[in-house]
């Protein structure tokens, strides 16, 4: 099999450190583009004890040209984190930050902070909340309706079929939200399964403002996994989303525990190779932008 299409206007929507065993550790900063490569990435720096950067040939290999960053803890130290680096570096498109939903007060004096930088999102740990129905909450619906107002997205993770199955509720709830369902919704690859997360993942696809992310796709054999293993996934939320409402994510560093930045990148690619050069390109970097709003213009080769 050759080398995948290369495709210009790449955005990888999916860089941060979600909990996902001892392996995997914190890293909120682990943005990088295409700019400025030998100041950031000269090898790749280390971070975080065993995790380290991908190196500036894994994104120049990708054509990566701008990064979101994505929130891997609850507080708002991670909002200053996140928002310095992208001060600090033009190939940081936006933020996906924090905010505490269910406290009125403290969740526009959050944004109110955050206001005029690079925060273009929301996103809320769901996945490690004790209580499944968490995001049905009256307060937090309310927390959701004041993201929506103020034109933030909302990047909606979750691990449980439960968790999938409440995204039509918000959805419905709150129609002027953007929301983005990360990893897919967690589908069974390593069971080889498809229920019940297709059938959830067809209801959320029904409304319109629900998006979804081509990231953290979990074949459970580690680095032993290829494209066949992920494309019946991808080409069924192809089916329901259409490439105008799916985009890239590498789910970096927990990457690294599938083999690595560049192995995710080309798998992902085998596994669009079918798709004309258009789709392709609003799947690796058209639709993140056209979602959060990104204010940049991709660069042709």
């Amino acid at each position: 099999m050759g080398e995948p299409p290369f495709d210009p206007a790449l955005v990888d929507t999916a860089l941060s450190s979600e909990p996902s065993g001892e392996s995997c550790c914190r890293c909120p900063s682990a943005l990088l583009g295409l700019r400025n490569l030998s100041n950031v990435l000269d090898g790749g720096a280390p971070v975080c004890g065993r995790s380290r950067l991908p190196t500036a040939s894994a994104f120049l290999s990708a054509a990566v040209q701008y990064t979101v960053t994505i929130e891997a803890a609850d507080g708002p130290a991670e909002n200053e984190a996140l928002l310095t680096t992208a001060r600090n570096h033009d190939w940081i498109a936006g933020v996906v930050g924090w905010a505490p939903l269910t406290d009125p007060d403290n969740l526009e004096r959050t944004l109110d902070a955050c206001a005029g930088k690079s925060l273009v999102g929301i996103r809320h740990l769901i996945n490690v909340e004790p209580d499944p129905d968490w995001i049905i909450r009256p307060d937090v619906l309310r927390g959701l309706q004041v993201l929506a107002a103020r034109g933030l997205t909302f990047d909606y993770v979750g691990i449980l079929p439960r968790h999938l199955e409440h995204v039509p509720l918000v959805a419905q709830c709150i129609p002027n939200l953007r929301i983005v369902i990360d990893h897919l919704g967690k589908p069974p690859i390593a069971a080889r399964e498809f229920e019940p997360w297709s059938s959830l993942l067809a209801r959320a696809a029904r409304l319109p403002n629900v998006f979804a992310k081509v990231s953290g796709l979990d074949a459970g054999a580690a680095d032993h996994w290829t494209a066949a293993d992920i494309a019946p996934y991808i080409d069924r939320a192809l089916e329901l989303f259409g490439p105008e409402r799916l985009m890239f994510g590498s789910d970096w560093p927990v990457a690294a525990l599938r083999g690595g930045y560049t192995k995710v990148w080309r798998e992902t690619n085998f596994a669009l190779a079918c798709l004309s050069r258009d789709e392709r390109d609003r799947i690796l970097g058209g639709t993140a932008i056209a979602f959060y709003r990104l204010p940049v213009v991709a660069q042709l080769p």
